[in-house]
């Protein structure tokens, strides 16, 4: 299969219109170039925020009802695209809300009307205070026609469990789109994603929001590049990239992705981490300080 990562600027968009001509330009493109997999970011949709004009997207509360309220016609959208290009796409993630507080979902779409809903787990420290938002569901791996996908939001792909979850689970590829503001969160991320895919013997695919938005007090800044990993072993490039986007230029990046290739590194690599996983010691006994003088 062909995978496209997303770097995808944060655009002022004024109506929702305007919204759908930019995410059919993206789609098309994605489409003609002969990708089975469309990946957008997190927080992507808070452009949907501008819709409803400056006041109502500068204000943090606001802009999150608004996106909210806009989600389930954006997710049509995608699924319509979906559908007249014959791709799968995970649609740029936002808040919803199905309680006093947002959860940050992201919404898978199938070309044959299917759509599955995935939630981050875990929050930063600015989606913790002032955004108070919360973990939503728990995490679920889809079985498609491109093989079975897992996606681990940003922050998520930080944390090794969650990835391990996904992968006892059956996932192949893990998606990981993501909302940096600074460089270094970029690399956090990044480095997230290549680990994920060491241990597991899997493929994950990153996908940045790029540029600056001063009008969203959530993604006033962006900073990124998309990048698709493998582990870095047989059958993979030694480095483990099998494709990496330029920093902060907007556009797709594209990876051929063969799911021959994970079995094959899975069952039979230089090294075995996704079946060796479990001889790691038990946390509570794993290690103990030492003094030295």
């Amino acid at each position: 299969m062909k995978i496209a990562a997303a770097c995808y600027p944060i655009d002022w968009i004024e109506g929702f219109e305007c919204y759908a001509d930019k995410l059919s330009r993206w789609v098309a493109e994605a489409a003609g170039a002969g990708a089975d997999l469309l990946v957008f970011p997190e927080y992507g949709a808070m452009e949907l925020a501008a819709t409803a004009g400056r006041e109502m997207a500068g204000d943090l509360e606001a802009s999150l009802h608004v996106v909210s309220d806009l989600l389930p016609r954006a997710w049509d959208l995608h699924a319509e695209l979906a559908a007249r290009h014959g791709v799968h796409i995970l649609a740029a993630s936002g808040p919803v809300f199905e309680g006093d507080r947002p959860v940050n979902r992201a919404m898978f779409l199938a070309p044959g009307g299917d759509r599955q809903a995935h939630d981050k787990q875990i929050m930063t420290r600015w989606e913790r205070d002032p955004m108070n938002a919360v973990p939503g569901a728990a995490p679920v791996v889809i079985e498609t026609a491109l093989g079975r996908i897992g996606v681990l939001i940003c922050y998520d792909a930080e944390f090794p469990l969650l990835a391990r979850s996904l992968v006892e689970a059956g996932a192949e590829i893990l998606l990981v789109p993501s909302a940096t503001e600074a460089e270094e969160g970029f690399h956090r991320v990044r480095i997230g994603a290549m680990a994920r895919a060491l241990e597991g013997q899997c493929v994950t695919v990153h996908a940045p929001t790029q540029g600056a938005a001063p009008w969203s007090p959530l993604v006033d800044e962006n900073s990124g590049a998309a990048g698709i990993y493998g582990p870095p072993d047989r059958g993979f490039p030694p480095s483990g990239i099998l494709a990496q986007g330029a920093m902060n230029a907007p556009g797709w990046t594209y990876a051929e992705v063969s799911l021959d290739a994970i079995a094959r590194v899975r069952r039979n690599g230089n090294v075995l981490t996704m079946t060796h996983w479990t001889e790691q010691p038990a946390r509570p006994k794993s290690a103990r300080c030492v003094q030295m003088r």
